[in-house]
């Protein structure tokens, strides 16, 4: 199977490991403005924030390689971005796995009582573990790829096909929180905010709504400029509208993140601790990380 392929099938399964943590990272806004949040004890709610932290963190390694292919390949499809794929997919696996173990514990806890969460938690993770790494390892091929011959240069079609993919794997995240930030100003919890917290919360729902429109942009470039022909003129702008949209995405959630973190611990030091770390570690995956690579790369 030839690299592209190989590539637009790890973009592919991309896709779907971002959708399946789509759910958790609308629900880790969502819950801490539902009624009966505040019931939760202390410790319940300093998880939710842990959760958060995580799933947001595999949101950010699941789009990580996308951004390394645009910034540091130039939308070549190359042996090593092949790999970043492959590395990114399987480290975002354990955040996730840890994410839903704490969220099933916090649920189930209320419900039925710790131990009756911490069972269910601790099944699902080794579920998790088993399902997503220890049956991936025993099967695991030792085959290496070839570095012997030059990576070839990427047909033009292929390209299209590449960076449309790859703002699909990009805007669940966004579809995500987007409508959690439009269906919470509605919330009995949001009029309880500070005038200072839901000015933070508009400003990270415009910072979304920006990065959904960038993403939703190429398709639209390429079915009515381009009449849905293969250019390298559309690649061109495509590839600077897929690498401009994480910018206001990873505002809009470090933002976000304040507010969450300030209803579910009513601490202004930690909701700012949280959102600087969320952002730093966002731009860090999206955008230093790649451009660090990027003279490192040949040619």
């Amino acid at each position: 199977m030839s690299v592209e392929r190989k590539l637009k099938t790890a973009l592919d399964e991309t896709r779907l490991l971002i959708l399946g943590a789509q759910v958790l990272f609308g629900f880790q806004f969502n819950g801490v403005f539902q009624e009966l949040f505040e019931q939760l004890p202390d410790r319940a709610r300093f998880l939710q924030c842990i959760a958060l932290f995580l799933i947001t963190m595999t949101i950010g390694m699941l789009i990580a390689p996308s951004m390394r292919h645009r910034l540091t390949e130039g939308g070549q499809a190359s042996t090593r971005i092949l790999s970043a794929a492959t590395s990114f997919a399987g480290l975002a696996l354990l955040p996730l796995a840890v994410g839903l173990s704490i969220d099933l514990f916090v649920t189930l806890e209320r419900i039925y009582g710790s131990a009756t969460g911490m069972l269910a938690a601790g099944t699902f993770f080794l579920l998790g573990m088993l399902f997503w790494y220890a049956i991936e390892l025993t099967l695991r091929r030792n085959e290496r790829m070839e570095h012997s011959e030059p990576d070839k240069p990427t047909p033009l079609t292929t390209q299209v096909d590449q960076l449309l993919t790859e703002a699909r794997v990009i805007i669940p995240g966004a579809q995500a929180l987007l409508g959690f930030q439009f269906a919470v100003t509605f919330t009995r919890a949001f009029e309880q905010l500070p005038s200072s917290a839901k000015l933070v919360h508009v400003i990270a729902l415009l910072c979304v709504a920006l990065a959904v429109i960038l993403l939703m942009a190429p398709a639209a470039l390429h079915r009515l400029a381009f009449r849905g022909e293969d250019a390298s003129e559309f690649v061109a702008i495509a590839s600077l509208l897929v690498i401009a949209a994480p910018v206001p995405l990873a505002l809009g959630i470090a933002l976000d993140t304040f507010v969450a973190v300030r209803r579910a611990l009513d601490s202004d030091t930690g909701a700012i601790s949280a959102a600087a770390l969320t952002a730093l570690t966002l731009f860090c995956l999206w955008y230093a990380y790649p451009l660090w690579l990027r003279p490192r790369s040949p040619g």
